[in-house]
């Protein structure tokens, strides 16, 4: 990299220190956050950098959609180079098309939806940048990489990827953020890590967080993109700093157990004027038998309460009372992870402790899944983000038994 010094936010700042450590590097994350223009920005000095070092070659900007060259990344890169001096002095900057001025290095820019053939035939990529590639599919990436095949004695090709996660099994998200790699490194960015966050941005995001919660987390803070009539608890909870005091009784707890590596959870929460109050979790996936004491013991009082926990594993609850604690199995029926859900969904409002990380996200993404072929909601629930909530459930065991024939199944919006 040239020794001209360049501003980027810290969070990106591993992405580019070590370049020949990794053959792709990528950032997701929210609006705001400054991905595409510190990316943009970067990149330039990598091609002014290539072309000092005798090294030709293009460098390929795609995005999924691209009909023409208004849809593509050349105006992030034009910009890039003229809010620099360096880049000014460094780039022949024409109406379609920017290079080096040595003219060693050119930037070309392709849709992925129209051009996965040509891409196939491009040569000498130095380096691939993919914005906007949360919706890049699986056919689309197969065919791309193995094109970053140039290399040198001291370079090889990177890909460098962008994407706002809308979709946790997507393409994307399944190659560069859930595959263990040590060759892909990634980061997430979201507003608040953007030291240059303009004061227009921030009224914009204070407005969505006001006027449409159920998409501001996908938006600006990179969550996935869940469709707020299909969240089981949706209308239901919100995230509130409390503390119980006497009035509240005495609280109660759930504990659901890992499997492989599902997480381990311990809730403790508290029932006052039909309020539900989540107050702290424990979570921890890979949790061993003989760690439970210290892992409940991160939640106070845990063993002067009683625990409900998974009534399908006996052995590890005969263990955890060994340990002193008051614990028991929770009672399960034909239906009643339904009816706890009803039972959740009638109280007045649930209040969750912001400490409580995981408890929150649960809640978001706990869905009704949506048939694929007609876009509604159906009664089936995805079998994802609920070990807290089914330790919450847990924790209401004697409740949810008490109303268990009251339940009716919910009307669901789109069914």
């Amino acid at each position: 990299m040239s020794n001209h010094p360049i501003q980027i936010p810290d969070k990106l700042a591993p992405l580019f220190s070590e370049p020949h450590l990794y053959d792709v590097i990528g950032a997701y994350g929210g609006r705001g956050s400054g991905k595409t223009r510190n990316f943009a920005t970067v990149l330039c000095f990598k091609a002014l950098e290539f072309a000092s070092r005798n090294i030709t070659g293009v460098i390929l900007c795609c995005r999924e959609f691209m009909v023409s060259l208004d849809d593509s990344s050349m105006q992030e890169i034009k910009d890039a180079i003229a809010n620099d001096p360096v880049l000014t002095l460094g780039f022949d900057v024409g109406e379609k098309y920017v290079r080096t001025k040595c003219r060693k290095v050119r930037f070309i820019f392709r849709g992925m939806n129209r051009n996965l053939n040509s891409l196939k035939s491009t040569s000498r990529i130095l380096i691939c940048w993919v914005d906007e590639a949360e919706a890049v599919g699986e056919n689309a990436w197969l065919k791309l990489i193995p094109t970053l095949r140039a290399e040198g004695d001291d370079y090889s090709s990177q890909l460098w990827v962008i994407w706002n996660p809308e979709n946790e099994d997507s393409a994307t998200e399944m190659r560069f953020r859930h595959i263990k790699d040590s060759r892909i490194k990634t980061v997430e960015i979201n507003w608040r890590d953007n030291p240059w966050f303009p004061a227009v941005l921030e009224r914009e995001r204070l407005r969505h967080k006001e006027n449409d919660p159920a998409t501001y987390a996908h938006v600006w803070e990179g969550e996935y993109l869940i469709l707020s009539d299909s969240q089981i608890l949706s209308g239901k909870w919100d995230v509130k700093e409390f503390e119980p005091d006497f009035t509240f009784g005495n609280p109660k707890f759930g504990a659901d157990f890992g499997f492989s590596q599902d997480p381990s959870t311990l809730i403790k929460c508290w029932v006052k004027d039909n309020v539900l109050y989540i107050s702290d979790e424990a979570y921890g996936v890979g949790v061993e038998l003989n760690d439970y004491d210290s892992f409940y013991n991160r939640i106070t009082d845990s063993k002067k309460g009683v625990i409900y926990a998974d009534n399908s594993r006996p052995e590890t609850i005969s263990h955890i009372r060994r340990m002193g604690y008051s614990i028991k199995s929770c009672d399960k029926w034909a239906g009643s992870v339904q009816d706890g859900i009803a039972h959740l969904r009638g109280y007045k409002q649930i209040i969750i402790h912001p400490r409580c990380k995981e408890t929150i996200k649960e809640c978001r993404y706990y869905s009704y899944k949506i048939n694929e072929r007609t876009g509604k909601i159906t009664a089936m629930i995805i079998d994802k983000h609920n070990h807290c909530i089914d330790a919450l459930r847990y924790a209401l065991n004697d409740e949810i038994k008490q109303s268990q024939s009251a339940y009716t199944p919910m009307r669901i919006k789109g069914l």
